[in-house]
């Protein structure tokens, strides 16, 4: 029915009848689909973990909305395409996002505002904005609680993986990938990248090379060397994957941006192999020149008749670049091409035939970093960081990839479904998450009904056994996690 503040739309009638439309009805939501993912991340604590690790500057006693509740408003609104803080107010009284955030669905009980979102994640109390400019805690303070929050969720990253899982990994694959992330206007820090010929930010992430989950990703300045840090965050990971395995054997790879001699070091000192990609130079033109000559001469009387594609390896065990300490091992990759000849060098402590290193090894290093910044930046809006100062534009950032994480832990649920396995975050947001449900509030129980005639049912009941199935298998004997699914069953991988 229909009420004075509800005015009734007027459509084109349908053979006579009239069609009219009014804002009457009780609530609906429309992305029920995240209530799935609210439940791996409940089981797996995923989001408790990460809330057990940040500080909150705020006065407990007078908190209203808790530090569990901000992480929900920050991350989910991202998987369900919601990316800007204005469009987090408006989900403030939206019955499902105040069930994904923990709190029983009350009209007179909205989540936090944009002003406590934002001094969350500036680290800072209304009682320091209202007290004189002279009296408030040193700037320098302030950005050191900044700093130490991207410290904190990286560590939260990389410890993700080292929770216990029966048996203990034999292997763990780390891809290093530097990638540019244009900046718009004035932003501190951004600046012109002659590579790229544009402004940008240049951020480093650590992908783990199997699932593609990310273990750390730290904005950088735009115009820095693309292994700036690398060796300093590979250090980190791998001290603390060492006291949880310490026989886990640990593989490296990267392109030519982080092929440096510092990094090949680390990796060879304390015995971890690598493979990184080589950049183009003289002596990469040089000395495999008589190959790379035969190859071409081959290719454009015969070879091309056979294959579309030539490839030839040859092996330098005695390359050293200019500064390096000494000699390390080159493959030289040549091919010819219907659209020219080319040659590509990887650097790499592995021994074994060429071709099988670089087709089975170094080749794979690119598509789990680029799925990763392609729905980084497309499925979830990474790249929607409209603030001026470098620090929040990085926790932002972070944000997204925490968002991000909890996608691949549902991916690795779901593994056995092969709708969902290999599905992007723009193909299932509009064919999983984005349901439409009606939302009855009881004193004791939420029912969210969804249309019986929806075509994502029967799929939808699958996903949800499968998380439960996951779950259960992880921690065999051990109960749902508790209150905020931070139980012991969520320590399991």
């Amino acid at each position: 029915m229909t009420t004075a503040d509800s005015p009734e739309l007027t459509f084109s009638p349908v053979q006579q009848p009239a069609v009219t439309g009014a804002f009457a009805a009780p609530d609906i939501v429309s992305d029920t689909g995240l209530l799935t993912l609210r439940e791996r991340d409940r089981r797996r604590g995923y989001r408790a973990d990460l809330r057990r690790r940040l500080p909150d500057p705020r006065a407990q006693d007078f908190v209203t909305h808790t530090t569990a509740q901000l992480l929900t408003q920050q991350v989910y609104p991202s998987l369900a395409d919601y990316p800007d803080g204005h469009d987090a107010d408006d989900r403030r009284p939206d019955p499902l996002f105040q069930t994904l955030a923990d709190r029983h669905p009350a009209a007179d009980q909205a989540l936090a505002c944009g002003s406590t979102r934002a001094r969350f994640q500036y680290a800072c109390t209304r009682r320091q904005l209202e007290l004189p400019e002279e009296d408030r805690p040193a700037f320098r303070e302030m950005y050191q609680a900044r700093s130490r929050r991207l410290a904190i969720r990286n560590t939260f990253l990389g410890d993700t993986c080292i929770r216990p899982r029966r048996p203990p990994p034999a292997y763990v694959l780390l891809d290093f990938d530097p990638s540019d992330d244009p900046s718009h206007g004035s932003q501190v820090l951004s600046a012109s990248h002659g590579y790229y010929r544009q402004h940008q930010y240049f951020p480093l992430v650590v992908v783990e090379g199997v699932r593609g989950f990310p273990r750390a990703a730290w904005r950088r300045p735009g115009a820095v060397h693309g292994a700036l840090g690398a060796v300093d965050i590979l250090r980190a990971l791998v001290a603390a994957w060492r006291r949880a395995w310490p026989g886990v054997l640990i593989l490296v790879r990267g392109d030519h941006g982080v092929a440096v001699p510092a990094l090949a070091t680390c990796g060879e000192t304390e015995g971890r192999l690598y493979a990184f990609g080589d950049a183009s130079n003289a002596t990469l033109v040089r000395r495999p020149a008589r190959a790379f000559g035969a190859l071409q001469e081959y290719y454009h009387f015969s070879g091309r008749r056979v294959q579309p594609q030539l490839q030839r390896f040859e092996v330098l065990e005695d390359y050293q670049a200019d500064g390096w300490e000494r000699p390390r091992r080159l493959l030289c990759q040549l091919e010819g091409t219907p659209s020219g000849s080319q040659r590509r060098g990887v650097v790499t402590n592995l021994s074994g035939d060429p071709r099988g290193l670089y087709r089975g090894f170094d080749v794979e290093r690119g598509e789990v970093p680029e799925q990763m910044f392609d729905e980084l930046q497309n499925g979830l809006d990474g790249g929607r960081l409209s603030a001026s100062s470098f620090r929040a534009n990085a926790y932002r950032r972070l944000l997204h990839v925490v968002a991000y994480g909890l996608v691949v832990l549902f991916r690795a649920a779901a593994a056995a479904i092969a709708a969902v396995r290999r599905a992007s975050v723009g193909t299932r947001r509009p064919r999983r998450w984005k349901v439409g449900a009606w939302v009855e509030v009881k004193r004791r129980a939420l029912c969210l009904p969804v249309s019986a005639t929806w075509p994502g049912r029967a799929l939808w009941v699958r996903v949800q056994e499968a998380v439960a199935a996951f779950v259960g298998m992880l921690a065999p004997g051990r109960g749902g996690g508790g209150r905020g699914g931070g139980g012991r069953a969520g320590r399991a991988m």
